[in-house]
């Protein structure tokens, strides 16, 4: 019989985002008068002691990893994260790296059950836009052929009643053009939250089944930047993973895809008429760029980085707006949280998962299963949720209208 090979144990343990005092919660270990829970798994790291089958299994399970990971001779690889296109900056701790790692994994995983079933269904019709552009077409380019594919029209979006439904109405134009959209906020507990100074998202250019992923921990108007952005690397080919946006020394390909996707929200010539400069009084032009922002359906920090791009103002300026946008940011969300505390409810478990995943993921899998392509084990690992909650996210068609937020 193989021998479990302990190194890996804690390699697959740290991978996954977790120290010692959560992993061993996950596993369920209890503090004895032998030892406590933590010294237990320590044991079990440092190849004092051989794990149970038992604990394998939920190993598997907690660290997301195969069963068979735990018995190879070395660590695998990093998974493949395309290319890797943040300026990250030092504040970001080596366990979101790993829940950076273990979120693409997972999207690839999920992203070649899609595309398998495709295949045996004799649906796998390739997508002409995926590296149809080339950042030397230019800026202009990119916009006519994002606009033809995804049947565009600027006033349809910002006459949307509200920043949600504005992204709802960009996701489902993106959906119906054949790319599937997840927004992604954590690793199922708020343990494994993804912070947005970690990763914004992440585009995955197939061209049969092309997935985009969102942290939807950002605010909702850089949700829809950030899809845009991420439309942006699939029409390139270019698949990736992207940081926060405005970074100074962040990589050409980055701007590039910046640069399209706000002149695609906010022609250039909008951004002229605010009329916003370095010498404009800086509780005034926060004002201007609040509103302007509001009516455009796009976030505040963007309008500021699109005034920073067109050396309206500095780049220090532009920080001092992203710094102040995100200050309100995260005080609206303390209130929003005292609210929710006085409230009883909220969206169930099926309204947000289906936020999470799309219509295009769901209607997709609702089609192969009644077909019997797909079976409810694997309809689960595309949705990620169990296989007793496929019925209830495919069953829960209704629109829900979240908090809207600016």
């Amino acid at each position: 019989m193989p021998k479990v090979n302990h190194e890996i144990l804690k390699w697959a343990r740290t991978t996954a985002g977790l120290d010692e005092d959560q992993a061993a919660k996950k596993l369920g270990m209890k503090d004895t008068k032998k030892g406590s829970a933590v010294e237990k798994l320590a044991a079990l790291e440092t190849g004092d002691i051989s794990p149970t089958r038992a604990q394998l299994v939920k190993m598997s399970k907690h660290y997301r990893r195969p069963l068979l990971t735990f018995y190879l001779s070395d660590k695998p690889r990093i998974g493949n994260r395309g290319q890797d296109y943040r300026t990250l900056p030092e504040a970001v701790e080596i366990t979101q790296e790993a829940l950076v790692d273990v979120v693409i994994r997972d999207i690839r995983a999920r992203q070649a059950l899609v595309r398998n079933v495709l295949e045996d269904e004799d649906e796998a019709a390739k997508l002409p836009f995926i590296s149809s552009l080339k950042m030397s077409d230019g800026v202009n380019t990119a916009i006519t052929s994002l606009k033809k594919h995804l049947k565009w029209k600027l006033n349809d979006y910002r006459n949307q009643p509200d920043i949600d439904k504005a992204f709802a109405f960009l996701r489902g134009k993106a959906e119906e053009a054949g790319v599937f959209v997840l927004l992604i906020d954590n690793l199922g507990s708020y343990h494994t939250r993804i912070e947005v100074e970690a990763f914004r998202g992440f585009a995955l250019a197939d061209d049969v089944a092309p997935f985009v992923a969102i942290n939807a921990n950002d605010t909702k108007g850089a949700w829809c930047f950030t899809l845009l952005h991420e439309l942006v690397h699939i029409w390139l080919g270019a698949t990736g993973v992207s940081g926060n946006s405005g970074n100074y020394g962040e990589q050409e390909i980055e701007k590039f895809c910046n640069d399209v996707a706000s002149e695609f929200l906010v022609p250039m010539q909008e951004i002229q008429q605010l009329e916003i400069n370095n010498k404009t009084d800086f509780q005034t032009a926060k004002e201007l760029i609040k509103q302007f922002a509001l009516r455009c359906k796009v976030s505040n920090a963007m309008v500021a980085y699109k005034l920073c791009r067109m050396n309206f103002i500095t780049y220090d300026r532009f920080k001092e707006f992203k710094a102040a946008f995100r200050a309100d940011y995260l005080k609206w969300k303390e209130t929003q949280k005292a609210k929710a505390k006085e409230k009883e409810g909220g969206p169930s478990y099926y309204v947000t998962k289906k936020h999470r995943v799309g219509n295009g993921l769901i209607n997709l899998v609702a089609r192969m299963m009644q077909g019997g392509a797909i079976t409810t084990t694997k309809a689960g690992r595309v949705l990620g949720v169990r296989p007793q909650n496929v019925p209830g996210v495919i069953e829960n068609s209704r629109p829900q209208v979240l908090q809207n937020f600016v």
